[in-house]
């Protein structure tokens, strides 16, 4: 008789945790950015140009883009004059807070923050935008008689949080600091 012995030769298979791929970036170097507006902000120096254009608006406007290449991602900011007007304030501030708010149709969850530096006269507020949506983070600041900023950070890809996640932690520290480091020109 013969037997004939049927043994497969069997790894066992252990499932992995999920994870996210590691990303290492260079340790943040900051230096102050004095654009052609009435505010200057720390820059990381990953950051490779920083671009400014004045804005049609009917108060003093401008638009500056820090662009990451390496990152593949853009920090957006818009100042917008006050001009001491009450008004002017509250419409930037809902506008700013809409537009933030416009991302919970694909964001998992939007963590705010409070932001205020008495002594830099820079009040504000951060949000950290979670999961599947067009930007990452979204912040404003103001003197609130003066001077509005808003800014957003967005990558040149198809929202995928699970593959830009290491680079949206990075800049959103180097939001962080922008907002720490904001300087009122006037």
């Amino acid at each position: 008789m013969v037997f004939i012995s049927l043994f497969a030769c069997e790894e066992e298979v252990t499932p992995k945790p999920s994870a996210f791929l590691r990303l290492d970036y260079p340790e943040a170097i900051y230096q102050t950015e004095e654009v052609d507006a009435p505010f200057s902000f720390d820059r990381n120096q990953l950051a490779e140009n920083v671009t400014i254009k004045t804005l049609k608006a009917p108060t003093r406007s401008y638009g500056v883009n820090i662009d990451y290449p390496k990152l593949k991602g853009t920090i957006y900011l818009t100042y917008k004059d006050v001009e001491g007007n009450e008004d002017y304030l509250k419409n930037y501030l809902i506008d700013a807070q809409n537009f933030t708010q416009e991302h919970t149709k694909k964001a998992d969850a939007i963590a705010g923050e409070v932001y205020e530096n008495k002594a830099k006269n820079v009040y504000g507020m951060y949000y950290e935008v979670n999961g599947d949506a067009a930007s990452q983070a979204q912040f404003y600041a103001t003197d609130s008689t003066s001077h509005f900023l808003v800014g957003s950070l967005y990558f040149y890809a198809k929202p995928n949080f699970d593959s830009i996640y290491p680079a949206a932690k990075y800049l959103q520290k180097d939001i962080k600091r922008l907002m720490e480091s904001i300087t009122w020109k006037d």
